[in-house]
């Protein structure tokens, strides 16, 4: 498909968080955007103000004009694979034979046209992404990204640069949206157990991952792998090389101290070493995400004081450890976590940085398939924190499934101190229970309650 042909671009489901990056790079590019979401939010209220046409109403008799008067084959339709195929606009645009593409497909055209970066993994790859295009930024090698996540120091999930050395991207596997990229670097953070309804199991996950490394170019091919994944990829013509906090690798730290909440350590790789760097992030698996991150830099030939530089200047991804409140009494974090390993990780991250905290945690499971399929790994992952408030599943694309309910994890969970709570209280639970330090994890619409739990604190 010749992108340049097509002037008018409607999104279904344009507030998603890799819909509306894609949406920011096309407006940059001059092109005519509207699209429909279920809801609005200050994504979609930021496009709106960048001249986006946008409308909440799943009707295809509120398609704005812009599209429905346009000749057909300048119009271009793209849809997140997580609508669903009952979807009235879907369905429309199909019959009337307007061009319908996923989203994955026209990443990977766009990624066609310049060196690509990927960034994979079932976790860490936002922070990673976020990252990497940070440290190239601020080097001579200013890129092209696409975020899975809001990086605070440009307040976005897409950048955009005239003339880009690189487009980084954050590779999906969701879907197997990732194997539209040919990248000629790449990352690979983890590979757990997730997404076993597109997937079936964990033989077929990791086999999506092997196709992943096969796409990347043979040509100075280079990827980068955590050593705990256990994961070789059969492709013989790249480049391969291990990072690891934990056991001897190619990328290793070392006279790792933490004071006042944050890491200091060094970074030692085959491409050059940086010492006593203290990132401007928290937590110990962000150590892990800073070591992927600025290993390949240096691989890539970014200067160890320019790595340096990124790392310390960066100032993190919304809702990746995302501290929303602290003071005397009260710390509130909030974080994405919705995959066991991640929860395990960041609850073990804040006992590190916070220690002798009493922790209370409030999650919302994502989907009905990952709960029935992760219970009790969600319900040990959750074990570790002092006192649970487990609310509802947060359906996102799926229907009910029987039998699959929250109460599925909260029998798993070993913790004293463990509650099942309507979304509508959290807020004043907040208010009388007033926990020394408050964790929010979960992919779904658990943000929504960032600032009502915020103003519980201030007035507690």
């Amino acid at each position: 498909m010749k992108l340049e042909q097509k002037h008018i671009i409607y999104f279904i489901g344009i507030g998603g968080i890799g819909m509306s990056a894609l949406a920011h790079y096309f407006i940059k590019c001059g092109k005519k955007i509207a699209g429909y979401d279920r809801n609005a939010s200050d994504i979609t209220q930021q496009l709106s103000q960048w001249g986006a046409v946008i409308h909440f109403d799943e009707n295809v008799h509120h398609i704005p004009e812009v599209v429905t008067n346009a000749p057909r084959n300048e119009v271009l339709i793209i849809y997140t694979p997580a609508i669903s195929p009952q979807n009235k606009l879907w369905l429309f645009f199909n019959e009337k034979k307007y061009d319908v593409v996923k989203r994955a497909e026209i990443l990977g055209n766009i990624c066609r046209s310049f060196p690509t970066i990927a960034i994979a993994g079932t976790h860490g790859k936002t922070t990673v992404t976020s990252l990497v295009s940070h440290i190239l930024n601020l080097s001579d090698k200013k890129s092209l990204a696409f975020l899975g996540g809001i990086a605070k120091n440009y307040q976005s999930n897409h950048i955009y640069v005239d003339k880009p050395a690189y487009a980084v991207v954050e590779a999906d596997e969701y879907d197997r949206s990732f194997l539209q990229l040919q990248p000629e670097a790449a990352i690979i953070t983890s590979i757990d157990p997730d997404h076993l309804d597109i997937y079936k199991n964990y033989d077929s996950l990791k086999t999506a991952f092997n196709d992943f490394s096969n796409n990347i170019t043979s040509f100075n091919g280079k990827l980068l792998l955590k050593k705990e994944t256990t994961f070789v990829p059969n492709n013989p013509h790249i480049e391969k090389a291990f990072y690891s906090t934990r056991t001897h690798a190619d990328c290793n730290i070392a006279n790792i101290s933490l004071s006042n909440g944050y890491f200091t350590f060094d970074i030692h790789t085959p491409w050059g070493n940086i010492e006593k760097v203290t990132p401007g992030i928290t937590g110990n698996y962000n150590v892990e995400n800073v070591l992927a991150a600025s290993s390949l830099c240096l691989w890539l030939g970014i200067p160890p004081t320019i790595v340096k530089k990124g790392i310390e200047t960066f100032s993190g991804v919304r809702r990746r450890f995302d501290v929303q409140f602290q003071n005397a009494r009260y710390i509130y974090i909030d974080d994405y976590a919705h995959h066991p390993e991640e929860i395990k990780a960041f609850i073990t991250s804040v006992k590190t940085v916070f220690p002798h905290q009493y922790i209370t945690g409030i999650f919302q499971p994502h989907l009905y398939s990952r709960t029935r399929d992760l219970a009790a790994e969600f319900g040990q992952a959750l074990s570790l924190l002092d006192e649970l408030w487990l609310m509802d599943i947060y359906p996102a694309r799926e229907l009910p499934i029987e039998g699959v309910t929250s109460q599925i994890i909260f029998d798993h969970v070993t913790c004293k101190q463990k509650r099942i709570i309507e979304t509508q209280e959290i807020p004043k639970l907040v208010k009388s229970a007033t926990p020394g330090l408050l964790l929010t994890m979960g992919a779904g619409n658990i943000d929504e309650w960032i600032n009502p739990i915020k103003q519980s604190l201030y007035e507690a």
